[in-house]
């Protein structure tokens, strides 16, 4: 009888234990090798005085086909958001609201100012068109930047400035629209066919989700890799470890610098989060934000969307206190004290003088939050050399769905080619 390959995983993010997850489905026990002290890559939560903060403001599209075929969505206990947002324009709230998931909402939004009547029937257009389509398919077809194609698509002006804007130019981290349309679609898709929500103990109940699904002992966290030679790891420590596979399941530059490849920098889209205490919940118009994304329309602002995440979780927050998320692109050096108090000036302007008694808890300043996906942009090859292989986000489109998907796809290479028992 043949034994099982031996596999060596470099890093404990998404895609690295999705890939170990499936490779124990299997019958095949990967040691994952993390550098910092837990699992999650980009997902993390900090419990800070009783609240919970996610590392940067991040959600869960429930629609993700890879989510969706490896999660237990019911033992994260999701608490979604309202599917739509409040977007704030000229010192008035307009209302967009996702008549698919949520019909009470369409008389809302179709008299909303988001855009004109025109456009809402195009909304529907692009929901048609994108709703037949299969994760490969977005990627296969030809490209052009999200802009372009909504302009093309014929959306006025009016409503990309008011909606595509802000509400797509915080989930790609740059507002230009300048990221692929084909990842456009598939993430206008995955909104529009699901709910965006959180664990209620924080994103990272995610990649603990994955990890609880290994055996312990296959983990290994602060054990950074030094080099890689063939087919042996030497780690920082001095200690030395062969393996039949090895995967790579870190960031391009991480993966170039451990094989001593030499490659140009690489771009990313950064953004800030700011999170702040308050006794209460922030009231729009004499009601509470009613567990939607509120967007910024003047995207000179500091402040470029809110999510009041006590709202959604009520186990973000202590009882009797609320946790106000606030997100910032773009930003290259951070004076964490002086955003802090410019975020709070023009949050008096949407809430009022209550504003001031907003207590800042901690900022996350992430340069390199999502790599960036122009059209054109390949995806890499997930093997690299006779038993070596990459998985992550970077290899494919920025996201958890291709984190989790590229993921999969290396076990499956792997586990195809291991020896018949």
């Amino acid at each position: 009888m043949q034994s099982k390959p031996s596999v060596v995983i470099v890093g404990a993010g998404m895609a690295g234990l999705t890939c170990a997850v499936y490779l124990r489905q299997a019958g095949i026990e990967a040691t994952l090798l993390e550098a910092s002290d837990g699992v999650g890559g980009r997902i993390r939560t900090d419990l800070v005085d009783g609240f919970r903060l996610d590392r940067g403001f991040q959600i869960l599209l429930t629609a993700y086909p890879e989510a969706r075929r490896l999660l237990n969505y019911d033992a994260l206990n999701l608490q979604p958001f309202r599917p739509g947002a409040l977007i704030h324009q000229s010192s008035q709230w307009i209302p967009f609201i996702n008549p698919l998931r949520e019909p009470a909402g369409l008389f809302q939004t179709l008299a909303s100012d988001a855009g004109t009547f025109s456009d809402k029937l195009r909304i529907i257009e692009l929901i048609r068109l994108v709703s037949g389509l299969q994760t490969d398919d977005f990627f296969n077809q030809e490209a052009t930047d999200t802009e372009t194609f909504l302009e093309a698509f014929g959306f006025s002006e009016q409503i990309i400035n008011r909606f595509f804007r802000p509400f797509f130019g915080g989930i790609f981290l740059e507002d230009a629209l300048a990221t692929s349309s084909n990842f456009f679609q598939f993430c206008f898709r995955n909104f529009y066919a699901g709910n965006a929500a959180v664990p209620a103990a924080g994103m990272e109940a995610i990649p603990q989700q994955l990890a609880g699904q290994l055996a312990p002992t296959q983990i290994r966290l602060n054990s950074p890799v030094e080099t890689i030679q063939g087919s042996t790891l030497n780690l920082k420590t001095g200690e030395t470890i062969s393996a039949d596979h090895i995967v790579l399941a870190v960031d391009a530059a991480a993966a170039d610098r451990l094989l001593g490849i030499e490659t140009p920098k690489r771009l990313f889209n950064s953004t800030t989060n700011t999170y702040f205490t308050a006794s209460q919940s922030p009231k729009l118009n004499q009601n509470r934000s009613e567990k939607l994304l509120l967007l910024n329309a003047n995207r000179q602002s500091a402040v470029h969307n809110v999510a009041i995440m006590s709202e959604v979780a009520p186990s973000y927050a202590p009882n009797g206190q609320s946790l106000i998320s606030v997100s910032t692109q773009g930003l290259e050096i951070v004076n964490e004290k002086a955003l802090a108090e410019r975020i709070r000036k023009e949050l008096t302007v949407w809430f009022g003088a209550e504003v001031e008694q907003w207590r800042w808890l901690k900022t996350y300043h992430i340069p390199e939050a999502l790599p960036t996906y122009y059209p054109g942009t390949p995806h890499a090859p997930l093997k690299r050399a006779e038993n070596l292989y990459r998985c992550g986000d970077q290899t494919a489109y920025p996201s958890l769905n291709a984190a989790m998907q590229t993921g999969r796809k290396v076990a499956e290479q792997i586990i195809a080619n291991a020896p018949v028992a």
